[in-house]
């Protein structure tokens, strides 16, 4: 009978130790692969054009001055004549929605998000004004080009191809959601989306992040 208790103990302990080590291994592999820079020279030419990233704490949004933003992009998107930068940034509805700080996060969200198929949106937030805490990027014409290309086939268009909106969703008056392509995971989160878009552009960028300081330390001067 001791025999079979501690058989069962012990199996009941090996499997708790595998499901810690998953967290681990994936936050250690995270950070090894956030280190590592790819596209770490890129073309120096005529970078005349600044866009920015700026994060929450959680989501890493990518920031381009209204005036540079292809009207195709711009089409569809909610803002003012006195906006002068847009930030964009795609995630899980349910997170973005139902967990817009650190504080809101609960682990309910936190498995849905990460370990289950769900729909996406792209936040738009607009600002009348640089701000402080942006970490600038410079940028061509040919790479903004296709920046605004990446962040266009984010959003998910309606049948009359235009941008859905969610109505009220926003965070504030100065932000709105939009039906987004794609799914989230703990493979390729906000965070990732933004790295991604980087890496498209043929500008520096992390090999893979799930993280927001990833992508962010590549910038930082």
């Amino acid at each position: 009978m001791k025999s079979i208790w501690y058989k069962r103990m012990r199996r009941l302990f090996k499997g708790f130790i595998y499901v810690l080590l998953v967290p681990i291994i994936y936050i250690l592999i995270s950070l090894m692969l956030s280190l590592v820079t790819i596209n770490s020279e890129p073309n120096q030419a005529n970078r005349d054009n600044n866009i920015y990233l700026n994060t929450n704490g959680i989501h890493l949004d990518i920031v381009i001055p209204k005036n540079i933003i292809d009207d195709s992009l711009l089409d569809g998107i909610k803002h003012k004549p006195t906006d002068q930068y847009l930030s964009f940034g795609w995630g899980d509805e349910n997170f973005y929605l139902n967990t817009p700080t650190w504080a809101d996060l609960t682990l309910a969200n936190a498995f849905s998000a990460l370990f289950l198929k769900s729909s996406t949106l792209m936040h738009v937030t607009r600002y009348q004004q640089k701000q402080t805490d942006w970490i600038e990027v410079k940028v061509n014409d040919e790479e903004l080009k296709i920046l605004n290309t990446y962040l266009l086939n984010s959003f998910a268009l309606n049948d009359n191809g235009t941008k859905n909106i969610l109505n009220g969703q926003g965070y504030s008056s100065f932000d709105d959601f939009y039906a987004a392509q794609g799914s989230y995971s703990c493979f390729y989160t906000c965070n990732t989306w933004a790295n991604s878009g980087f890496k498209t552009c043929g500008l520096k960028a992390c090999l893979w992040t799930p993280f927001d300081f990833g992508l962010m330390n590549k910038y930082r001067r």
